[in-house]
């Protein structure tokens, strides 16, 4: 499973204005792990996500996923092992109607007519967007939107999911059912969120960025219990370890980990 693996070492990028959004970024992501990467805005999360499957370039450093090196030559392979969700789903659709976005990526790759239309019909049954796939993506709403984006790349059946903001613009249900379908992928998983209590809940491992460079890398539960890293990194507590304003209850005891 060693393709599984994305090693990311002294990563650096700097915009065309001078801007520099990453800074020696080195860290390894084993198969299996599922990994939240938080910060501020502005602190790089974004940026690190797209290098991961090539849609920007590094300015110095160098990413592997598995034992190979991700440069133009390799990207079709390695864009096939690794899933991506913008943060913006308009990023992402662009055909006639949801059933063709969906279908895009099977199609290109080889899959057979039949093989198609099971495939999307489950990956879209998976997100709750089966009653979408006539509709054109233009007259869906933000939240009906990210759904079909996700499904477009889990149609690709993907080794390693990577996610940018995932429940941004979703409702209460339709989260619930976006953090189900992602306890339940079986693979490496890899997303920034400011969504704090999904990521506590998903992630065994948090990786924290601060003005573009890694600030801290651990456990989620010693992440988010060192009050000192998240007031520097301009960061709070889940809502789930704040406890209750109004009657002062200390939330430890209640949950569970």
């Amino acid at each position: 499973m060693s393709h599984h693996i994305v090693e990311v070492k002294n990563l650096r990028h700097v915009y065309s204005d001078g801007t520099v959004a990453l800074k020696d970024i080195s860290f390894v992501i084993t198969h299996g792990e599922s990994v939240g990467i938080i910060g501020a805005n502005g602190a790089g999360k974004s940026t690190l996500l797209q290098h991961l499957n090539g849609c920007l370039e590094p300015t110095g450093g160098t990413i592997h996923i598995g034992h190979t090196p991700l440069s133009k030559g390799t990207l079709p392979d390695i864009r096939r092992t690794i899933g991506m969700v913008f943060q913006d789903p308009d990023d992402q659709l662009f055909m006639p109607t949801v059933f063709d976005d969906v279908a895009f990526g099977p199609l290109n790759l080889g899959y057979s007519p039949a093989d198609i239309e099971e495939r999307v019909t489950e990956v879209l049954d998976l997100v709750g967007a089966g009653h979408l796939r006539d509709k054109p993506p233009y007259h869906l709403s933000g939240g009906e939107k990210k759904r079909v984006a996700i499904a477009t790349v889990l149609s690709m059946s993907p080794d390693i999911l990577v996610m940018d903001e995932p429940t941004n613009g979703l409702d209460p249900f339709a989260r619930r059912q976006l953090m189900k379908l992602l306890r339940d992928f079986e693979h490496t998983r890899i997303f920034t969120s400011h969504d704090l209590d999904m990521v506590l809940e998903l992630c065994n491992r948090v990786i924290v960025l601060h003005e573009g460079e890694v600030w801290a890398d651990g456990p989620a539960l010693e992440i988010f219990s060192n009050d000192k890293l998240l007031a520097e990194c301009r960061l709070e507590k889940p809502l789930s370890m704040q406890g209750c304003p109004a009657c002062g209850s200390d939330p430890k005891g209640s949950l569970q980990y």
